[in-house]
């Protein structure tokens, strides 16, 4: 990228038109001295922002239109037209095709600027998952689709400063967790979560946590048998062949509840909600959701689209602003393992 300013560019998505994506990007962009460290690159609709400007009454006066790279600036919200034809987005509903076609589109050309280096971090705003597959859309959300296009396999973790979880089954009924689990699939979790660790957030060696599946980490297994033969084996490989701190499996509720959580720097849960109830009752609206194990750098905010408060001007934007800074952060760490790494 022979074109690159000093500053870190930084990539949104719009999100879902109808959630709050937009109105937590303004507010926080809004912000002059933000762009002191970063430059915002918006793929979207200048049209949009002054919608939402005007129906929120925010006053923002920095954005201005790109049609490519070149004209980006710093200090200025970038904003690229993807959407050619004339919108009207008051009339556009929640369930309305076109409040998916757009969003979709945004992801497109934002994951593909991403993925040929025009923008170094990628920042996506909250969709909904339901309307997702839209006309040929056949990826279940963000992370499926950046997996798709990008080098990698990836896993979500939520980071924060008091803690970090991981998770090694994403969006799936609780039914189907325990026949997903096997010593393979725990392994490459805590392979991809240890490698990030160290790249990503400079952890030169990490102590990892693994949680148990069955209440009370099956006591014994008097309640199911996953944490002896899938969780324990996983743990007890990695321990031993490659000599990582991996400790575990432990007992969900006692492990938070004793704020055992702290004597480690990472969490790997075993199923969505595991993890998640923890870690946003711990971290108050300030969380990011980061995937890791690809070859570029995405994170979004901790929350949907909360269609219950949009356009009502109430949304928080501090877990938006937090994403972006873990993002620029976390392309520092790998820029300078990066520099460590040649210089051996």
């Amino acid at each position: 990228m022979n074109y690159r300013k000093k500053k870190i560019r930084v990539g949104f998505t719009t999100g879902d038109i109808n959630g709050i994506g937009i109105e937590i990007f303004l507010k926080v962009c809004r912000k002059k001295r933000l762009l002191d460290f970063f430059t915002p690159v918006l793929f979207g609709s200048t049209k949009l922002c002054s919608y939402y400007k005007k129906i929120l009454n925010i006053e923002i006066n920095h954005i201005r239109e790109v049609k490519n790279f070149k004209e980006i600036i710093d200090h200025k919200i970038n904003v690229f037209n993807i959407w050619k034809e004339d919108i009207k987005f008051e009339s556009i509903k929640i369930n309305h095709p076109d409040s998916v076609k757009y969003p979709i589109s945004s992801l497109k050309k934002a994951a593909k600027s991403l993925k040929e280096g025009k923008i170094d971090v990628l920042v996506t705003a909250p969709v909904n998952k339901k309307y997702m597959n839209f006309k040929g859309f056949s990826f279940f959300g963000h992370t499926e689709y950046l997996q798709n296009i990008l080098e990698g396999e990836s896993l979500m973790i939520m980071i924060h400063d008091i803690l970090k979880i991981a998770l090694v089954t994403n969006h799936l009924p609780l039914k189907k967790v325990t026949s997903e689990l096997n010593i393979k699939k725990i392994i490459k979790s805590i392979k991809i979560l240890h490698q990030s660790l160290i790249i990503d957030f400079s952890i030169e060696k990490p102590k990892i946590a693994v949680l148990g599946c069955n209440p009370h980490s099956s006591d014994n297994g008097l309640i199911g048998n996953e944490e002896k033969t899938k969780i324990k084996p996983a743990i007890d490989s990695l321990f031993q062949k490659q000599g990582w701190l991996i400790f575990g499996p432990y007992s969900s509720d006692g492990f938070f509840g004793n704020q055992i959580y702290r004597n480690f720097d990472a969490v790997l849960a075993m199923y969505h909600d595991q993890g998640l109830i923890p870690f946003k009752t711990l971290t108050f609206n300030q969380g990011v959701n980061f995937t890791a194990g690809l070859s570029h750098i995405r994170t979004s905010p901790d929350h949907g689209v909360a269609y219950d408060i949009a356009k009502k001007g109430i949304a928080n934007e501090n877990s938006f602003e937090e994403a972006i800074f873990s993002a620029i952060k976390i392309f520092k760490n790998r820029k300078e393992y990066m520099k460590l790494s040649s210089s051996k």
